[in-house]
């Protein structure tokens, strides 16, 4: 089972919007993580509240920073794009996916971002499954 982690700084919107459609349309073929450079006290309302619209569900998610990881890396690495350099996590592969942050925009923004962050899962699971 491959092990794929998102990394963003705070880990309180596109991060956990990755990991909550990798868990929802994965069909349990990944090991998910998501985590934050910088502590964050809970996920963004509108993000749990877009993905809700989307009929994904993660308010059983929680902020989480780069020790939730696993100390043996991970087979994908995926940064959000908000310019959060992650120390050196072991990885087989890395990208960047260059979103830019909805937070203390209207819920139209976390809509948006949530429909990129589909797409490019839906792209992700059929590269590595």
């Amino acid at each position: 089972m491959k092990k794929m982690a998102f990394v963003c700084i705070h880990n309180s919107c596109r991060s956990q919007m990755a990991e909550g459609y990798l868990r929802a349309l994965g069909n349990d073929q990944f090991e998910v993580y998501s985590a934050g450079t910088e502590s964050y006290p809970k996920i963004k309302d509108k993000a749990v509240e877009a993905m809700a619209l989307d009929g994904v569900d993660i308010t059983n998610q929680y902020p989480k920073t780069l020790d939730a990881l696993p100390k043996e890396g991970v087979d994908v690495l995926i940064t959000m794009g908000c310019g959060a350099e992650c120390p050196y996590i072991p990885t087989k592969h890395r990208e960047d996916w260059g979103l830019s942050d909805p937070s203390g925009g209207p819920l139209e923004d976390f809509i948006e971002t949530r429909d990129l962050i589909k797409e490019k899962i839906i792209a992700l699971i059929k590269q590595f499954a």
